[in-house]
């Protein structure tokens, strides 16, 4: 049998094939991306379904339009406006099968094989898998403390007219946790400001932050050419896959929509109205705070723990919010060699090898702490802590 080139060349999920290693019950494990189903909002879901079916009967389970429930959308419009002054219609929004779909979608509307797409490095691994499908150049910019590195974007869209567009995530960034600064906001604005290509913000995390202020986004309501990508699997419920692109390039969203059509129709009808049935009937910020609360406790208690049992070498990113830590090992040490070790000790996590698009045998990783208590976070980084000093002590020996 032969196959494609475009699937030979699409990696496996890094994560996904962990998660099968790693879902045993006495491993503790940082690896997953998951919202912790404590917030899972289940009596009021449940409500929600069947008012629902009362209200809406046979259209619930009937075929609808591809661009996705009218309420739902405008709900999603109505916040934007609230949340951020941006001034969306419906029609600048589609609803997709989790904001995942929407990077596929996006992909075949802007990729002929072997166009480009800058990638912050370390970059989101479910993007540089979505995106691997269409067969580009990946363009790997530096992710600083505070954002994109403006100079080396401006340097590489210069020198690369191929470059179709530019792949964020300004908040809390998968895998970092780094959230862009209002200075590097405007600075990267100013750059892709200057050339002809699309600016994908991608914002799953924006609504967990528990310090410091909402930013504006970087090209959303200045730029011509600027999508956002939203998703209510962090702040809902991950299971019913509802995510959306929002544009209001009217060309690019009608390419979207042939996309979307050619793909799976639509989305879940069922979900959207479900959904939208919570979400006005319910009071969605009080549930966020609630989030919030308890990934601001498990974020704490693993930033105390990794203080308390990790080598002074060993540096690592403080977030504000969202779901992830990023831990930079010494100089020469491989996360995985390291990643070995800690399932020896039944600790997962993910080696950073997958974030980038070119480097492997990377020296970082990526801890998750939402879906763990503080008594197992505690105990995972002190078997982790263990295990970086004694790597660090046979580096000295050697």
């Amino acid at each position: 049998m032969k196959y494609s080139d475009k699937i030979l060349n699409t990696p496996s999920s890094f994560i996904r094939n962990i998660l099968k290693v790693t879902d045993v019950p006495d491993v503790i494990s940082f690896a997953g991306g998951l919202p912790n189903p404590i917030s899972f909002p289940i009596e009021e879901l449940q409500s929600s379904i069947n008012h629902a079916v009362e209200e809406n009967g046979a259209k619930l389970f009937q075929y609808s339009t591809t661009e996705g429930y009218l309420p739902l959308r405008q709900y999603i419009a109505d916040k934007y406006k609230k949340d951020y002054g941006l001034h969306f219609e419906p029609d600048d929004i589609l609803i997709t099968t989790g904001s995942q779909q929407a990077l596929q979608l996006i992909s075949q509307v802007l990729l002929n094989k072997g166009e480009g797409i800058v990638m912050e490095e370390p970059g989101y691994l479910g993007a540089i898998q979505a995106f691997s499908l269409a067969e580009p150049q990946f363009y790997s910019v530096t992710l600083e403390e505070d954002g994109l590195d403006a100079q080396q974007l401006d340097r590489t869209l210069a020198a690369n007219n191929n470059i179709k567009f530019i792949y964020t995530v300004p908040n809390f960034q998968n895998p970092t946790g780094i959230s862009y600064s209002k200075e590097k906001r405007e600075a990267v604005y100013e750059v892709v400001n200057k050339y002809d290509v699309v600016l994908i913000e991608d914002d799953p995390y924006g609504e967990l932050r528990w310090n410091g202020e909402k930013l504006p986004y970087i090209g959303a309501g200045k730029l011509e050419n600027s999508v956002l990508l939203g998703s209510f699997s962090k702040i809902v419920t991950p299971g019913m896959r509802l995510g959306y692109v929002v544009t209001k390039n009217k060309e690019l969203m009608h390419h979207i929509n042939t996309v979307k059509q050619a793909t799976d129709l639509h989305t879940n009808i069922f979900s959207q109205m479900i959904l939208h049935e919570y979400l006005v009937n319910n009071d969605l910020g009080s549930h966020v705070k609630k989030i919030i609360n308890l990934y601001e406790t498990q974020a704490n208690a693993m930033l105390n723990a990794m203080a308390k049992y990790f080598p002074s070498s060993v540096k690592y990113t403080k977030p504000d919010g969202g779901m992830f830590i990023w831990v930079t090992l010494e100089e020469g040490t491989s996360a995985l060699e390291f990643f070995e070790k800690a399932m020896e000790v039944k600790v997962a996590f993910v080696p950073g090898d997958p974030f980038y698009t070119d480097k492997t045998n990377v020296n970082t990783l990526r801890l998750n702490y939402t879906n763990s208590s503080p008594e197992i976070i505690e105990e995972g980084i002190k078997r982790l802590g263990k295990i970086l000093y004694s790597l660090s002590a046979e580096k000295q020996i050697v």
